[in-house]
């Protein structure tokens, strides 16, 4: 079966509300919205996620123990996380945008990109269009308060801000010098000039590469991209190419429409409320097993698996995998399910298990081949990894280090003459 190449976008509009889960939260209740409060992580409910403002002014920061941001704000407020609610909440936003553009990315809860190639067309310049995306989104919170729905996208605080720019992350930075309800927005060419100024902060950067950065003494995209990109490479391999690239404005890259099939979603409801860890996971297993058995599902791997339960007086838990190779195979796809499931279990009794495969990718010939053979999938696994490996090295090194010892005259005397070496390549 032939399937059509997701549609792509290279210009994009960066929708991101900051502090997502914590907004839908004012939304239900208005009064946290004058009083210091944080969120509960879902998978630690010991440490806090989200926190308010005037939280933020008292010391409290994200990841603290609720024993360590009671001492630093002794009237904050914590607050039970209902994962399910802001899914819903945010899959509203993904249908409103959906109406502005084909092409819509989702990166995480709360920052959303959309495809603005061609939509000149119908909008007009690039202020038109995000005057378009605003009013889509207000008629999605308006329709969810007409329908009795409590919305985080019509509150008088949703800080809704919005960028506009070439490739994604253009359009990331720009949405993140934005005003609360405003717009950022990079013309054709300004690029290089608007991303010279930002922080290195801005970079998707892991803690120790931006530690390395910092004891470099650079401080600005500008500073990285005064450095010249062989050096980088030669230091931080591959990242750090895509690193001085993406400073230096030369790398965009495009919005990706979201992979067909739909979500498929499979669901239990319990007769009576289930708290048994064991039970819970045979539910899940079963749950899984149906989900990959709908036609939908032929012919792809699953990628995102999401698991959702309706608990006890009104609350919600959640925990959610992306697999590093995926897969569709029940073992594979149950253990990282069963891990977060054992860290992080539900805080009350269970009432109803739902299942969802939310993102997929193609399968290949190779994996279609050995689908019930788990170990040449294993294997070929490995092998990827290692190519992927050796083309790290090739690109530090600038040549190859690694060889392959073939046998060329075994029967020779001499120890030189029996063996040779030839560039490994897996």
């Amino acid at each position: 079966m032939i399937r059509k190449s997701p549609p792509t976008s290279s210009y994009a509009a960066c929708c991101w509300i900051p502090y997502f889960a914590l907004r839908c939260e004012e939304a239900r209740r208005p009064e946290l919205a004058v009083q210091p409060c944080a969120l509960l992580a879902s998978d630690d409910i010991r440490r806090v996620w989200q926190v308010s403002p005037l939280a933020r002014q008292a010391g409290v920061k994200a990841g603290l123990t609720t024993s360590k941001a009671i001492g630093l704000c002794p009237t904050l407020r914590l607050c039970e996380p209902d994962p399910v609610h802001y899914d819903l909440q945010f899959a509203q936003l993904l249908a409103a945008l959906g109406s502005v553009s084909p092409v819509i990315e989702p990166a995480e809860l709360g920052r959303v990109f959309v495809g603005t190639d061609g939509l000149e067309r119908l909008y007009g310049p690039p202020e038109k269009q995000v005057e378009e995306i605003r009013m889509r989104i207000a008629e999605c919170g308006m329709g969810n308060r007409s329908a009795g729905v409590d919305s985080a996208f019509d509150t008088p605080h949703s800080a809704l801000r919005v960028g506009f720019g070439l490739g994604k992350f253009t359009s990331w930075v720009a949405a993140t010098r934005a005003r609360p309800g405003h717009a950022v927005i990079v013309r054709p060419g300004e690029e290089g000039e608007f991303l010279a100024a930002q922080p290195l902060a801005v970079l998707p950067l892991d803690p120790d590469t931006h530690r390395r950065l910092r004891q470099l003494g650079l401080k600005t995209l500008a500073d990285l991209t005064a450095l010249p990109e062989a050096a980088v490479v030669a230091q931080f391999g591959r990242t750090g190419r895509r690193l001085w690239r993406l400073a230096a404005g030369v790398l965009a890259e495009p919005v990706v429409g979201r992979e067909v099939p739909e979500p498929i979603v499979t669901a239990l409801t319990f007769f009576s409320p289930v708290s048994d860890l064991e039970m819970l996971t045979q539910a899940m297993g079963q749950l899984i097993e149906r989900a990959l058995k709908h036609p939908r599902r032929a012919g792809w791997r699953v990628r995102l698996v999401r698991v959702r339960a309706a608990l006890e007086h009104g609350t919600s838990w959640m925990i959610e995998a992306v697999l590093k190779d995926p897969s569709a195979d029940r073992s594979r796809i149950m253990a990282p399910l069963k891990t977060r499931l054992d860290l992080a279990p539900p805080m009350k009794a269970v009432e109803r298990l739902v299942v969802e495969f939310a993102a997929f990718a193609p399968g290949t010939t190779e994996l279609q081949l050995f689908a019930r053979d788990a170990n040449a999938a294993a294997r070929a696994g490995r092998r990827r990894a290692l190519r992927h490996a050796v083309q790290e090295i090739k690109l530090r090194l600038r040549q190859s280090p690694l060889y392959h010892i073939i046998e060329v005259q075994p029967w020779s005397r001499i120890p030189e003459r029996r063996y040779a070496l030839i560039d490994f390549e897996p």
